[in-house]
């Protein structure tokens, strides 16, 4: 009994691991870009703090601060510039992402409001065609019908006329005898 719980615990797990989700593409690829952006966003707070040691420091005389002090800020401040373009050329690629996953999901939905329109539309034809079949139907039993008692009143007339014509065969046979004897 413990081997057989066993082997039912592990067929399981093993159908828990085959019965998840394979990961969508698209998504891991926009994650991966949310995480880059994320990762340049902490570089560039870093990158403020510098900026804001570099003001701090005055190393010239008096306290004050000198051109080697400046032009350090300075040069932090367009690292900060850089960081603050690739940032956005990055969202722009992010938002390229959701664009076109929006685009995709639009253009699915349209697809499938195309063929459902179009099945409906097969579906209205093959009604159509089967209602028109079925009045065929109709009109052919109504023809055979009238055929059957149209035909059926040729034989009544038919045996009616051979009745006649043998009668009157007879009545000549018997008054030729009558007329002989």
């Amino acid at each position: 009994m413990k081997r057989f719980t066993l082997i039912w615990a592990i067929c399981l797990c093993c159908l828990c691991v085959f019965a998840q989700k394979k990961p969508n593409t698209d998504s891991l690829a926009y994650e991966a870009q949310r995480q880059k952006i994320n990762s340049m966003l902490e570089e560039r707070r870093q990158k403020f703090g510098q900026y804001a040691e570099s003001l701090k420091k005055h190393t010239g005389i008096f306290g004050l601060q000198t051109k080697k002090d400046i032009r350090h800020s300075n040069d932090i401040l367009l690292d900060i510039n850089k960081t603050d373009e690739d940032i956005f050329e990055q969202i722009k690629v992010l938002l390229n992402y959701r664009t076109d996953q929006l685009n995709t999901r639009v253009f699915q939905q349209q697809q499938v409001q195309a063929k459902s329109t179009q099945l409906e539309d097969h579906s209205m034809h093959y009604m159509a065609t089967i209602n028109q079949l079925r009045e065929q139907v109709d009109k052919l039993k109504k023809d055979a019908d009238e055929a059957e008692r149209h035909y059926d009143h040729k034989q009544v007339l038919n045996v009616i006329v051979f009745v006649l014509m043998l009668a009157s065969i007879l009545i000549l046979l018997f008054r030729k005898r009558a007329a002989r004897v």
